[in-house]
């Protein structure tokens, strides 16, 4: 059983859970080892399509590194697949939402940087402060934010460690939907199950593509680019159930492959 997390899964939906808030669900390594064999497991279910991740207790989503940890002599190791399990997990083409319920600072607004769909409490606070203790966003942080931002609003964030609270993290682009406190986890399925909807290799394929376009000098480059997810999506029973269902006035019956 994990130790620092918790998991459930509910259909295709697995819920993972930062279990630190002792610490304001700050990781060490060996919770960052621990999350990123989680998600190893989540990306080799077939039958697991989308996961969720949030933190436990209503402070905080996660506090970033264990500062106290580190500080206590122990050893700042790279394990797994980046900081929470996913900030070094470029392989991954299944949809991962956070649900984000109190602070993400530092490494916790990194895990957060990673997901694809961000889904807020009217308390959250998001801020990357490595630069007030000597130290800098190096999970992904200083990539990702000028990334999905632009680069003028990722400066004044990083360049100054300021804290940013849901509703402009919403403004500035990062965060999808602000909630009230106690309805984030029902916002959070919601969108996983209006992605559900959709056939999971169609959203792979959506998943891949958008991402790795980036990697790519030119529109034209991106558009001739072979695509593995893509390959599969057209070579799956999907691709035909989907047209089928339409045309036959029902829901579609998809099955992942």
């Amino acid at each position: 059983m994990p130790e620092f997390c918790t998991t459930s899964t509910d259909g295709r939906i697995l819920t993972v859970t930062i279990n630190r808030p002792e610490v304001m669900n700050a990781l060490h390594w060996k919770a960052n080892q621990e999350l990123s064999d989680v998600f190893d497991e989540f990306e080799a279910d077939d039958d697991l399509w989308i996961a969720i991740i949030t933190g436990a207790g209503d402070r905080a989503f996660s506090a970033g590194n264990d500062l106290k940890f580190q500080a206590a002599g122990n050893e700042l190791k790279v394990v797994g697949k980046g900081f929470g399990g996913i900030t070094s997990r470029f392989d991954n083409d299944k949809p991962i939402i956070a649900a984000v319920n109190g602070v993400a600072m530092g490494g916790g607004f990194e895990i957060v940087l990673a997901c694809d769909i961000v889904v807020a409490s009217e308390n959250a606070v998001f801020a990357l402060p490595e630069p007030r203790v000597g130290l800098a966003a190096l999970a992904g942080g200083m990539q990702r934010l000028p990334r999905q931002i632009g680069m003028k609003r990722a400066m004044g964030m990083l360049l100054t460690g300021r804290r940013v609270p849901a509703t402009e993290g919403a403004e500035l682009g990062f965060v999808n939907e602000v909630v009230p406190h106690d309805e984030l986890m029902a916002a959070a399925r919601r969108w996983a199950g209006q992605i559900l909807e959709c056939g999971p290799l169609s959203v792979r394929a959506s998943k891949e593509v958008a991402y790795k376009s980036f990697d790519m000098a030119s529109l034209e480059e991106s558009m001739r680019a072979h695509y593995p997810s893509v390959s599969t999506l057209m070579k799956s029973e999907d691709f035909v159930e989907g047209p089928k269902a339409f045309a036959e006035k029902r829901t579609p019956n998809w099955k992942g492959k």
